[in-house]
């Protein structure tokens, strides 16, 4: 037999020693990582392997106009969830749940015998407080009702197609409710409860509750009034002309925001799904294309002062009603022509030859460099889905004719945002903005500001100087010239009309058949607003953006001007009057006026007389107001 001896014995003693000892540490740093390092994560998993989570949606945020009124909120819609293994007499209870749940007592029986964990049915979604109560006063095991939210919008179809829609699910669909969904919606938090292998609740464990987090309010440069009467004026219009469609935008010229935007046909948030979806999916100002007509001149001019080719007052142009251009024959909108016209006329009788001169003198390179400048042919990058590009002819395409046409208006395509936002860029000392809705997101609980958007510029497009002389020319457009119906007493207005023609299927101009539109600005030497309008087939009326959008316009500005705070002005151009248009009448001041003299006085206005005593102590409206001819003054007379 062989004797180990005792250094070997020893070797051997201290192998194994290191070997366990190292076993040892291998084991004691395997379970501090597990305990310390994994310890969270194999905890979570192991919580998550036998418990249930009923999610808790986020309260949706609200959507405000720029003076904080609510545009869309939230209002309670409990949600009914059911937990299959829980339910220990799945026939009586579809029996109950089926008479207050307006649901078959069959489907409510499928629906509690799944083989799932946690079941949630369209008939449980949204349900009503009262449904909810009913439910919860039953005290079933595993039915849950969970806190829930619908969207609501307080004003109907107002503004609609800016602010879309939200599904059953709270998830945006459509308008700022779509472009913003992931800033409004916040996130979701869960009631979790501990349950065994068999799903059956753990009473010994306590539930879990995390509180969901609620999205950020939003605040937007829309300005409630303004758009109050945006809406009001296109319902009216629907009513006088039965169009095939009908749209409106008012932006601040010296930010970008827009201020009002409204389409006909409208639809109600709330209930889109009884409209067809070309309603609701196409919000005109932003999606529709087509030829501009004479409101594109207002590029024109814009390029010819800019370039210094043509002094308005000065230059002077003959006008027979037609001009030949590369064998083509384009004729004015006036038989026969204006005549002899300075080119301050050519832009206040909006003469298509005239204009085809300008752009003569400008050049196509010119011409188009500014189109682009302007913006055109380009999004204009305003926060809301389905904006359009419009279509402008290839540089190397444009011959004689085709740069005629472009210089009134006709053989382009652009849209209306695109419109508004290069007006307001040549009335406001040259200044191209991206247009925006979204102006500020708030803290929900707290009502903070969490962020501001701030107005973007793109370039200066022109000088101070041309935008000045653009400002100048378009306000006498609307005091002497084509936009006489969008004067407005008291404000300086300024604006062009448009009558575009459009195309028909078979690629031909439409008879009969117009967009007739009306964009204007004002104050004229300030301006604060720019308003477009477009009316697409008005019915049983000349089809003339001068008869039947300008005067709407006016309205719009009138009201709107207002309601803003805008001061009243004796300054600025007094409208020329053409038959059969009758002036405005002075009221005179009557304060002290005895009832012999009133006559004298009051020739063209009616009186309605109160109180008692020879001499008048009040007067409505005050003195230097200007009123139709025949308008009644209420006069108080007293001793």
């Amino acid at each position: 037999m062989k004797r180990v001896s005792n250094v070997t014995m020893r070797k051997r003693i201290v192998t194994v020693f290191l070997f366990a000892f190292l076993l040892f540490f291998v084991i004691t740093i395997r379970l501090g990582y597990v305990q310390f390092i994994m310890g969270d994560e194999l905890m979570d998993k192991a919580e998550a392997s036998w418990s249930r989570d009923i999610a808790f949606e986020a309260e949706r945020g609200q959507i405000l106009d720029k003076n904080g009124l609510v545009l869309a909120e939230n209002v309670t819609a409990p949600t009914v969830m059911i937990v299959p293994r829980q339910i220990e007499q799945p026939e009586r209870v579809a029996g109950l749940l089926s008479n207050i749940l307006e649901i078959s007592e069959e489907d409510m029986l499928v629906e509690l015998t799944k083989n799932t964990s946690i079941v949630r049915f369209n008939e449980g979604r949204k349900v009503t407080e009262e449904q909810a109560d009913a439910v919860q006063t039953l005290a079933l095991d595993g039915v849950y009702v969970a806190k829930d939210t619908k969207r609501y919008y307080p004003n109907g179809d107002y503004l609609s197609h800016v602010l879309g829609f939200s599904g059953i699910d709270n998830q945006g669909l459509m308008g700022l409710e779509l472009y913003y969904d992931e800033e409004l919606s916040g996130e979701k938090g869960s009631l979790s409860f501990y349950s065994d292998a068999k799903g059956q609740r753990l009473p010994s464990l306590a539930d879990t509750y995390q509180a969901p987090t609620d999205g950020l309010d939003m605040k937007l440069s829309i300005d409630a009034k303004v758009q109050t009467i945006i809406e009001r004026e296109l319902d009216q219009a629907e009513a006088t002309y039965n169009p095939d469609g009908a749209l409106a935008i008012a932006v601040d010229p010296n930010t970008g925001g827009i201020l009002g935007m409204a389409s006909r046909p409208n639809f109600d948030p709330e209930d889109y799904q009884s409209v067809d979806a070309d309603i609701y999916n196409r919000n005109l100002p932003i999606w529709s294309t087509y030829e501009p007509g004479s409101t594109f001149k207002i590029i024109t001019l814009a390029a010819a002062l800019e370039e210094k080719v043509v002094d308005l007052y000065e230059d002077e142009f003959f006008d027979d009603g037609s001009m030949e251009v590369g064998g083509a024959t384009l004729h004015c909108w006036k038989v026969g022509g204006h005549g002899q016209q300075t080119y301050l006329e050519v832009v206040q009788n909006s003469c298509n030859p005239g204009f085809i001169s300008l752009g003569q003198k400008i050049g196509k390179e010119k011409l188009f460099s500014y189109i682009d400048d302007f913006g055109f042919g380009e999004k204009t990058g305003v926060d809301l889905f389905g904006e359009e590009n419009g279509i402008l002819f290839n540089l190397d395409q444009v011959g004689p004719v085709e740069l005629a046409t472009t210089s009134f208006g006709q053989g382009v395509s652009v849209t209306p945002i695109q419109q508004v936002m290069a007006v307001s860029a040549a009335v406001n000392g040259g200044y191209l903005y991206e247009p925006y809705v979204a102006s500020e997101w708030l803290d929900p609980v707290s009502g903070e500001s969490v962020e501001t958007v701030e107005p973007s510029l793109k370039r200066q497009v022109i000088s101070n100087d041309t935008s000045a002389q653009i400002r100048e020319a378009l306000e006498s457009v609307v005091a002497k010239g084509t936009g006489r119906g969008a004067y407005v007493e008291g404000y300086r207005v300024g604006g062009k009309t448009g009558t575009a023609q459009k195309v028909g299927e078979d690629g031909q101009y439409m008879k009969d058949n117009h967009i007739v539109s009306f964009i204007g600005f004002a104050p004229a030497n300030d301006p604060e607003i720019v308003v477009y309008l477009a009316i697409d087939n008005p019915k049983n009326t000349v089809q003339f953006g001068g008869v039947v959008a300008a005067p709407i316009v006016g309205n719009i500005m009138e009201d709107s001007l207002r309601a803003m705070g805008v001061p009243t002005t004796t300054e600025g151009l007094g409208k020329e009057y053409q038959w059969p248009d009758q002036p405005l009448v002075e009221v005179p001041d009557l304060i002290g006026v005895s009832r012999n003299e009133l006559q004298e006085y009051l020739i063209n206005l009616s009186i309605e007389a109160s109180g008692e005593g020879d001499k008048v102590i009040e007067q409505a409206p005050a003195a230097g107001t200007k009123v139709e001819q025949g308008e009644t003054v209420r006069l108080y007379f007293s001793d």
